[in-house]
């Protein structure tokens, strides 16, 4: 066993380009570990240029400088965003604070529904069961009350933690954009050497971010736009609210539509009752969240590496417990980089330098 292990890691690793990439995911994950919080501003300012790069890009090839294609796709980021603080985020934060008033008048109402489930089911469902169920929900919701009221005075001091952030960042964002190619030039300078499988890897990686991330975006806006509009038709209450959250759902893969099911549910049911209507919402939010998955998805991330769902679930859960928020959004593409990883270490190189020119000349005499 010990003599397998060894000619396994000679094998892999006496390669000094292993040794190389071992050693800079090493850091790489030190420093997201321990320094996350102080890296965050920069990391986002990272996916927002990534996001942007591709309209750059598109707007170079019809003939634009880099400074000036910069420049407007940042000024038309801008712009998007304060149009979407004045006019979405209000209506979204009120109907954030009347659905958290009227969340006892629903599970209220929930249990009331629930009562004559034994009625209805007298050999099914116990009153018991339903009794504990509803001690759980209040309990919970009674929870979900008080943490919302300590996170809201614990955050008022990071409001000017928020201010920073809305300053930093956009500036982040465009000097990014703008000197794309002398901070490549300067992470190339630093790299060391011997850096064959880093170039490998992360020129496959480059690729991924940027479709994910731009998937991503189109994926919250489609999803979120499709649910608005068919709640509105259904004239269902918080529509725009739970639109966005049905929009975000889609950054967390398979858990976030899970998770984001209850307050569907729970609002439909306290709008409608046990009706007809109840039933049209929720068929119509499980067709959209069965069009997101086998049509969307698929279009969205053709160029991405398939990842299987245990091994998509597996990485939110690993990531998401060592890096939280950031983990979750990047699930996929830190599979794939494992992925990659693996694919480079396991692609056997022969360790041979490349033939010089008296080399050259011996052989064709040798065959003369």
């Amino acid at each position: 066993m010990w003599d397998y292990l060894s000619s396994w890691y000679q094998r892999k690793f006496s390669d000094p380009d292993a040794i190389t990439l071992f050693l800079s995911l090493l850091v790489f994950f030190l420093l997201i570990t321990f320094f996350g919080h102080l890296l965050a501003p920069i990391l986002v300012a990272v996916v927002l240029a990534y996001l942007l790069d591709w309209p750059v890009q598109r707007l170079q090839a019809t003939g634009m400088s880099h400074p000036v294609a910069a420049l407007v796709v940042f000024s038309l980021f801008i712009t998007l965003n304060v149009l979407l603080i004045l006019f979405l985020v209000p209506v979204i934060w009120q109907q954030s604070i009347a659905l958290i008033t009227e969340l006892p008048a629903m599970v209220g109402q929930v249990r009331s529904l629930l009562e004559h489930l034994p009625e209805r089911f007298p050999g099914y469902v116990s009153e018991s069961y339903i009794n504990t169920f509803m001690d759980n929900l209040n309990q919970r919701a009674l929870q979900l009350g008080e943490t919302i009221i300590s996170q809201s005075l614990s955050r008022i001091v990071g409001v000017m933690a928020l201010l920073i952030y809305l300053i930093v960042v956009p500036l982040l964002v465009f000097f990014m954009l703008k000197d794309k190619y002398q901070l490549l030039g300067h992470i190339n300078r630093t790299l060391p050497s011997n850096r064959r499988l880093i170039a490998q890897v992360s020129d496959e990686m480059n690729l991924q971010i940027m479709n994910y991330i731009r998937g991503k975006a189109l994926e919250v806006v489609i999803v979120g736009g499709v649910t608005y509009i068919c709640f509105a038709l259904f004239d269902l209450r918080y529509a725009a609210l739970l639109a966005v959250l049905v929009g975000l759902s889609v950054l967390i893969p398979y858990i976030g539509a899970a998770v984001v099911t209850l307050p569907v549910a729970l609002v439909a049911l306290f709008q409608f009752g046990w009706s007809g209507m109840f039933a049209y919402v929720i068929l119509a939010y499980l067709i959209i969240q069965a069009l997101d998955g086998n049509v969307l998805v698929p279009l969205l991330f053709s160029e991405a590496v398939s990842l299987n769902p245990v091994y998509i679930i597996a990485a939110v859960l690993i990531f998401g417990g060592l890096w939280g928020f950031w983990g979750v959004f990047f699930a996929i593409p830190l599979a794939s980089l494992v992925k990659a990883v693996i694919r480079a270490l396991s692609s056997d190189v022969p360790m041979t330098t490349p033939p010089t020119v008296t080399d050259q000349q011996s052989a064709t005499s040798d065959k003369a």
